[in-house]
């Protein structure tokens, strides 16, 4: 089974999505945009992005913990992972990424 995206609308009429993993885990979670079609621009470039190594940027937390940013070509993160306990567990979210961010199957959250 595919990973998916999920769009969805906070009460402030803002919109964001995730990525989901096969097994509904969240690999990415998108910024806050003011338009669904920002978002829905947002996912494209995930889209997009997600398969070249070049567009990760790896970081490590100030507590120890790593975490990692898609970036699009612009340079601009589209996408932030959670944060894991060790640098391989990050790759491993990165893996994942790549793995299920070429998706085109989005659900909408009521």
């Amino acid at each position: 089974m595919a990973g998916w995206y999920e769009l969805s609308k906070n009460a402030k009429g803002q919109y964001s999505f995730v990525l989901k993993a096969a097994n509904s885990e969240v690999i990415l979670r998108s910024e806050q945009y003011e338009s669904k079609a920002s978002a829905e621009s947002g996912i494209a470039s995930v889209q997009k992005n997600s398969g070249l190594d070049d567009r990760y940027e790896r970081k490590d937390a100030s507590d120890g913990r790593f975490y990692f940013n898609l970036k699009a070509a612009n340079h601009q993160i589209v996408g932030t992972s959670q944060m894991y306990q060790s640098a391989a567990g990050r790759d491993n979210g990165i893996a994942s990424v790549k793995t299920h961010g070429p998706c085109t199957t989005v659900k909408t959250e009521a």
